[in-house]
């Protein structure tokens, strides 16, 4: 409840850390006019204030390591006090801090913010220029300095545009060597120069600029020039429906990138950013619209560093946030598996009890479908969602192959005519027992959920659960006499049918009712409901054609492939027709996320996120392969999701010894 409580204030109250290094810089700005007098004087009051205990300034180290931006903020406060003649004793305990710790400048295993060999080297050069006296002996100093010496050597041949601004960049550890005309060159509309208070200040102190005093006082910010930024506003906006251009990224293409200062810099945030903006998949295999939200949570907590954000001129993130959000993540993800390990016994439990297991003809996919509601039905309270998701997935599929390979025509009409009689079938009516064993775990499991869902909704749903399996069994049977009359339907009445028949009614549109929010049949009756349902299901039926394409021809099955060819008179290839299909495919993924995304619609929003999240899950199982017929293909996520434990990267022994404690507690309550 503690670490909640921290986190939830951290999220609505969040506490800004100021950045000891360019406060510093920002109280070495002199007054227009006044050289002798601090611009900004609370800068320097606040730096009087916040010497930590051992003499430095900068953020505490959670293992008490003394890293290089430390040393580099404390060196720059200690200018800043030198430079008003203030806090005498600060100075010297910082002097002694900074004499005690040089050695890790020289640490090449030390994490090393960006450019730190020109900024610290110049500001010990400036501070031996304003008289102080570092408690080093000269070699260090003479060794320091040379780090600089090097860094221009190697920057002295590259003529780019990268290099000079990477130069400007970090013009507070140049100082003189500069020209501050070409320095002024990079400044930006609101006065800054880069959106860098050091940068900036030094810009002030050096060749004092009204432009980039306004900087300081008006706060502005620039998101176009700041790579990072720019992508992730393109990314955002476009992901939640904004018809945002592309033209936008125009000046971070691949060429002006890696001339630009993030280019130089090898800035992974600013990179990172550009790839996810780009929409280029993740090992091209995994794009956003294929992803299981709870896989990736598994992948993102097992590969989070607590300690591990990149540093640019200085560390921003205090490690006591991440290593709260990341101890919750680790609670909440195995407290939600151990419930997901429960759900999936009562499952199999309930397959076992409704004889499922018997019927010979059927696929058994009880994992896979529990992986599709746990993976995107993940909240532990409701577990009424995942197991109405779950049971329906393993029915419809149980019925898709009795319709397919299992069943004959008079087995088909007697399913449909017990369903259609419901509650006023005659026990004597079964053709057979496979007839019964279907229609009963049907019937049971359908009234089991509709008196639950009644009670949630206040209102009776039993019917219209119904109605969702008299629709997939019809078309499913349009399919089976089309099969056997070989009739081949038109484009129009295949996919007409193919909708309903890819079963994916009585899973998504069942489970709706369990998700917290009031479905009236205003809303079931709506235009966009039925719209949202068309949407998903063609995704889903035109994927599983592709894939399933060899399965379907030889089981004798119609699929959307095999009549784009013969509908175009044999004209079009196989692999033109999948290509026209992907197409299609992407077309209709771009209208249903529009349709998600768009407010103040007759839809809940969670309802229609549903829509989105199976959309995405049959993206991810058709894919690259028919995933959900495959005996291997969905085992490793299935594994990684309800049984295999988290392997987070945990440098913090504190949190190791936690996820180990959770892990046994687990195994205990197993």
């Amino acid at each position: 409840m503690e670490r909640k409580a921290r986190i939830r204030k951290q999220l609505l109250e969040p506490e800004l850390l100021p950045s000891s290094y360019d406060t510093a810089w920002v109280a070495m700005v002199p007054l227009p006019g006044s050289p002798q007098v601090p611009c900004f004087p609370q800068c320097v009051e606040w730096i009087l204030q916040n010497q930590q205990s051992n003499g430095s300034w900068g953020l505490i180290q959670m293992d008490s390591s003394i890293n290089k931006d430390v040393l580099s903020s404390t060196l720059a406060c200690v200018l800043a006090l030198k430079r008003w003649n203030v806090g005498g004793e600060l100075i010297r305990r910082g002097l002694h801090f900074i004499g005690r710790n040089l050695s890790a400048a020289t640490d090449e295993q030390s994490a090393t913010p960006i450019g730190f060999n020109i900024t610290f080297s110049g500001m010990l050069s400036l501070g031996i220029e304003m008289g102080l006296e570092f408690p080093v002996g000269q070699i260090d100093v003479d060794r320091i300095l040379h780090l600089r010496e090097v860094e221009l050597k190697r920057l002295i041949g590259d003529k780019s545009d990268g290099r000079k601004a990477y130069m400007a960049y970090f013009a507070e550890g140049l100082g003189n060597l500069l020209d501050w005309n070409q320095v002024m060159k990079f400044q930006r509309k609101n006065g800054s120069l880069f959106n860098s208070p050091s940068t900036t200040a030094a810009a002030l102190i050096h060749n004092f600029d009204d432009k980039a005093l306004h900087f300081w006082l008006q706060k502005d910010e620039e998101i176009m020039l700041d790579v990072a930024a720019c992508a992730m506003a393109f990314r955002l906006l476009r992901m939640n429906g904004y018809d945002v251009s592309s033209d936008d990224l125009y000046h971070v293409d691949e060429t002006t990138f890696h001339n630009s200062l993030q280019g130089y810099l090898n800035d992974t945030k600013s990179i990172l950013e550009l790839y996810k903006a780009s929409e280029v998949e993740y090992a091209l295999k995994f794009p956003f619209y294929a992803t299981m939200e709870r896989l990736d949570h598994k992948r993102n907590i097992e590969h989070f560093n607590v300690c591990g954000s990149q540093m640019l001129k200085i560390e921003q993130l205090p490690c006591c946030v991440n290593q709260d959000f990341l101890a919750l993540a680790i609670q909440d993800f195995d407290f939600s598996q151990s419930i997901y390990q429960y759900e999936l016994l009562h499952l199999e439990s309930w397959a076992k009890e409704n004889r499922l297991d018997q019927l010979q003809f059927a696929r058994q996919k009880l994992s896979y479908c529990y992986l599709a509601a746990a993976a995107t039905i993940f909240p532990p309270e409701l577990s009424d969602a995942r197991m109405s998701w779950s049971k329906n997935g393993v029915l419809t599929t149980v019925v898709d192959d009795f319709f397919d390979v299992g069943g004959s025509q008079e087995e088909h009409e007697n399913l449909i005519a017990l369903v259609e009689k419901w509650d006023e079938h005659s026990k004597d009516e079964f053709y057979s027992e496979q007839v019964k064993i279907l229609f009963c775990a049907i019937y049971t499991t359908v009234n089991q959920l509709a008196a639950v869902a009644s009670a949630v909704q206040n209102r009776d749903v039993q019917k219209h659960l119904i109605e969702l399996w008299l629709q997939l069994l019809r078309s499913m049977m349009s399919e089976a006499e089309w099969r056997m009359r070989q009739y081949v339907p038109t484009i129009e009445q295949y996919m007409s049918n193919a909708v309903v028949s890819f079963t994916l009614g009585p899973t998504v549109l069942t489970s709706l009712y369990f998700i917290g929010e009031k479905i009236s049949d205003c809303v079931v009756n709506d235009q966009e409901y039925n719209e949202l349902f068309r949407l998903m299901s063609t995704c889903g039926r035109l994927l599983n054609d592709i894939q399933g394409l060899e399965r379907e021809s030889m089981e004798g099955n119609l699929d959307y492939v095999s009549l784009l060819v013969l509908h175009n008179g044999g004209s079009l290839s196989i692999e033109t027709a999948k290509e026209t299909i992907r197409k299609s495919i992407a077309s209709c993924r771009k209208d249903l996320l529009k349709l998600v995304l768009r407010e103040d619609t007759a839809v809940p929003r969670p309802c229609k996120e549903l829509f989105w999240k199976m959309c995405k899950t049959v993206h991810l199982f058709y894919s690259q392969t028919d995933g959900f017929s495959s005996p291997n293909e969905m085992v490793s996520a299935v594994n990684a999701v309800i049984s295999e434990p988290l392997k987070p990267q945990i440098r913090n022994p504190s949190l190791a010894m936690q996820s180990e404690k959770l892990r046994i507690s687990r195994q205990v309550l197993a």
